[in-house]
């Protein structure tokens, strides 16, 4: 019987999710050391740029704008337009809303239509800023693919302890292409960053997730 062959994090993978983990801490200087440590695993500066930006729509935007700082000083100047990175100063509202849609579909999967249900009751203003601003002018954007992106999710959720969002990241993240293994080493990674209560309802939730999915 052939040995199946497990998926492991690629090292600039694994280094951006545990920024991703350091970013919902807003630890300083943790911030620094992963940030310096990603430089010297390679991760593309872009990478780090786009999972700061989506980071605003998890954590907010107090302990991103405490990460684009750490960040700064540790890669240099901000990118500019026609070097990776994508200028949000259009008003092409459609294409955000379109790309936004086809993004959010993705990441839910079957649950998508349930996710707009719930958004309208919460609040109607709900299901415009998550798909036309999260998922269209963010987490739509070139420079980081979506599966590197859940996966830093599912980092972040984890080390907040939002265990609703936690599961829905778990999820996506296998809807844009992790496998199984790939999650549980994200798991792993930021095992050290959570208390025992989070620890435990992040394998709660890993747990739920696989029974229903894998």
């Amino acid at each position: 019987m052939r040995e199946r062959k497990v998926p492991r994090l690629d090292s600039p993978t694994a280094a951006l999710v545990r920024v991703a983990a350091a970013v919902a801490t807003g630890k300083v200087p943790e911030l620094d050391a992963r940030l310096a440590a990603a430089r010297e695993a390679r991760v593309p500066g872009l990478w780090i740029e786009e999972l700061l930006l989506q980071s605003m729509l998890v954590v907010g935007y107090p302990l991103a704008l405490v990460a684009f700082g750490a960040w700064r000083r540790v890669g240099g100047p901000a990118p500019v337009e026609g070097d990776g990175a994508e200028d949000l100063a259009h008003a092409d509202w459609q294409s955000w809303a379109t790309r936004g849609a086809a993004v959010c579909r993705e990441v839910y999967g079957r649950a998508y239509h349930k996710l707009l249900v719930n958004l309208r009751a919460l609040h109607p203003a709900l299901e415009d800023l998550v798909l036309v601003d999260a998922y269209g002018k963010v987490i739509g954007r070139p420079g980081l693919d979506l599966k590197r992106r859940e996966l830093c999710t599912v980092a972040t959720t984890a080390v907040l302890g939002t265990a609703d969002q936690l599961h829905s990241h778990l999820r996506g993240a296998l809807n844009t292409g992790a496998a199984g293994e790939e999650i549980e080493a994200v798991l792993g990674l930021v095992d050290g960053d959570l208390d025992a209560e989070r620890r435990r309802s992040a394998r709660e939730q890993w747990a739920d997730v696989k029974g229903r999915r894998l």
